[in-house]
């Protein structure tokens, strides 16, 4: 089979050098029924299995490259039925299942802590409103596509659409240029099943320095894979970020707290000298992390505001040209700047107009309030969202603390108006479920979008299946959400299911309108955002490797410095093949671990919670450290021998 590989512009371009997709020049099928319906199903399974997992740990897992993967097989299947396809077929189909996890992860930060508070939402009000916001995360990215995915091509990498693109494009190729990818696969799939599946070896590798500061970093392919993929600079940012929480914030509160003889809200029961580090962390550096998120997103803003009039001008030129221009290049055309305006308008109307759907302060201005706070917020958040998985990919998306901040700003509004009571609350949330769902979808679609543009596909029909996508996938899994509350003991918010970050969300809504938010944590989040954008330092990579675990930060660190070693001191085309080795290589790790996250999912579900097996018995807490020590070694070594083996039989 002839050899297909994506050319190095894909990946790096000069300036004024124009990008030529994968299959220019091709006539090929792109939007068809099989692609459309294996997309929905997939993407009904991950979402279902994506539920479960957010609702036990969460955190909910990309979907898009395990989607790619199983396209890739279930046509092949086709194809051995006598139905053809093409690789453009295939990526509409991973469009469309991926479209699922976003909305699993809008949905499950938010809409749990309904049922904590004692109500009980109907299955078609959080339906719709899931659906509304993904709708409007779509439309919204739609304008600033030709910004962010091409002009900033070769500056935002989009490591899962970049990575999603070389395993759909290796599919293709076959033979030796496939070994690469599948073997990361093979790879991510061997070491998720070791750590989290058969808990053989602990997750994190950690190591206190004293004073609950610690280093860390998690024994995760799919990370060390991403790190790969962005390279050492980025990767070094985020770094920075978590070592700044790890080794300077945690501490400091630490002794700052180890005096008190109360708890410090928002912690209600422990003491500060008795919590453990991840406590801290999960108490109050999140807080943290919020406000430096929220400092970097309206930084990215005020500074995106040039091409984003630039990028909206193009869109409503297209008004004045009647819609999509034959004139304009397929690879070019976006749904048109009216049909986004069409659409959004009547979204709005709809939860302005239609009772139930945005709570329980009923009343068409309480309504009408709360539609201009989801058209407010989510434009921003989903121009900050869509940037930042350019950054970080859709996995790393600090999504909750974007959620945080419109739950922050909402309730505020709504305690000067007085609305403090239980159904004010419940109101607050929906809003922050809309825009929770709108930034996901966002980041989502631009790394899908990133996908096609490098491939060759249309842009109208991907925003078309991402769609598809969202209105397919909100009925799933919100009814799921219903089902778990119904028949898990004890319900969301229980000791099965805790639904960690719902539970967060209502502290934050219970904090601003019962006036005992901790302020003061979320304004050194913005003095942090503030003095790294002082010193030029890339404000979002910071903020979210402030915002996220050091173990998270630490192994993409370890993927990028990997990068570095490899491709310094060598010779521009050795350094090349080293790093497209290396990517196809991370892309299969990525891949890899993603697939088997969801198939765990999916065994922990079926099984009603229960794990394959425990930790080793009578193993030291040292012992342990080693063994995941061990094991990243392992997998950095397994790096460096895919990128500099030449035997390519």
């Amino acid at each position: 089979m002839t050899e297909k590989k994506l050319p190095p512009t894909a990946y790096e371009i000069e300036e004024g050098q124009e990008y030529v997709p994968f299959t220019y020049g091709q006539t090929l099928t792109e939007f068809t029924l099989k692609a459309a319906v294996s997309g929905v199903l997939l993407g009904m399974v991950f979402g279902a299995a994506n539920t479960y997992l957010g609702l036990k740990a969460g955190l909910t897992i990309s979907t898009s490259i395990p989607v790619a993967v199983l396209t890739v097989v279930a046509f092949r299947l086709f194809q051995a039925f006598g139905l053809r396809h093409s690789i453009l077929e295939t990526n509409m189909s991973q469009t469309i299942g991926s479209a699922s996890s976003s909305v699993a992860s809008g949905v499950l930060f938010t809409i749990p802590a309904l049922f904590i508070w004692g109500m009980a939402p109907e299955w078609r009000q959080i339906t719709l409103l899931a659906m509304c916001g993904g709708l409007i995360g779509v439309l919204s990215m739609i304008p600033l596509r030709r910004y962010l995915i091409k002009r900033e091509h070769g500056k935002l990498p989009y490591p899962e659409g970049m990575a999603c693109a070389e395993v759909l494009v290796a599919s293709e190729g076959g033979g030796s240029q496939a070994r690469p990818v599948f073997l990361g696969i093979g790879v991510g799939m061997l070491f998720k099943l070791i750590t989290d599946g058969f808990k053989l070896v602990k997750g994190t590798f950690s190591v206190g320095l004293g004073g609950k500061a610690s280093v860390a970093a998690s024994v995760s392919p799919a990370l060390i894979g991403v790190g790969y993929i962005l390279g050492p600079r980025i990767a070094t940012v985020m770094v920075a970020g978590g070592a700044l929480s790890a080794l300077v914030i945690i501490p400091a509160i630490n002794f700052w707290g180890s005096g008190l003889a109360e708890p410090l809200y928002p912690e209600t029961e422990k003491l500060i000298r008795d919590m453990s580090s991840s406590e801290i962390w999960n108490r109050y550096v999140r807080y943290i992390g919020a406000g430096a998120v929220a400092t970097g997103g309206f930084v990215t803003l005020i500074r995106s505001i040039p091409t984003m009039i630039e990028s909206f001008k193009l869109s409503v030129s297209q008004i004045a040209v009647g819609g999509d221009s034959t004139a304009v290049e397929r690879t070019d055309r976006d749904l048109s700047f009216k049909t986004v305006l069409i659409w959004v308008v009547a979204i709005l109307g709809i939860l302005t107009f239609v009772p139930g759907i945005l709570g329980y302060l009923d009343s068409v201005p309480v309504r009408a309030l709360a539609s201009v706070l989801i058209a407010v917020f989510a434009f921003f958040f989903v121009t900050v969202s869509s940037r930042i998985v350019g950054l970080v990919g859709v996995t790393s998306n600090p999504t909750s603390g974007m959620t945080i901040a419109t739950l922050l700003g909402t309730s505020f509004i709504f305690f000067l108006m007085g609305w403090t009571d239980l159904s004010g609350k419940a109101t607050a949330l929906m809003v922050g479920t809309a825009v929770c769902i709108a930034a996901s979808i966002a980041g989502d679609t631009s790394q899908d979008l990133k996908t096609g543009y490098v491939l060759g596909a249309t842009p109208r029909l991907q925003q078309m299946g991402e769609l598809i996508g969202v209105i397919t996938s909100a009925g799933v899994v919100c009814l799921v959400v219903m089902l778990l509350d119904a028949n898990v003991v004890g319900g969301l918010g229980g000791e099965e299911l805790p639904a960690p970050q719902a539970v967060l969300m209502k502290l934050v809504i219970d904090g601003v309108l019962d006036q005992n938010l901790p302020w003061m944590l979320i304004m050194i989040g913005v003095a942090i955002g503030l003095a790294a954008a002082m010193f030029k330092i890339p404000v979002l990579a910071f903020a979210v490797g402030v915002y996220l675990p050091l173990s998270t930060m630490g192994a993409v660190f370890l993927g990028g410095l990997m990068r570095y070693l490899l491709t310094r001191n060598q010779p521009a085309d050795e350094a090349e093949r080293r790093r497209e080795k290396g990517v196809l290589f991370g892309s299969g790790l990525v891949g890899g671990g993603g697939l088997t996250g969801v198939v765990l999912a999916l065994w922990v579900a079926a099984r009603g919670g229960e794990r394959i097996v425990g930790y080793p018995p009578n193993i030291s807490g040292f012992a342990e450290m080693v063994l995941a020590g061990l094991t990243i070694a392992v997998l950095l070594w397994l790096v460096m021998w895919m990128v500099t083996s030449r035997d390519e039989r």
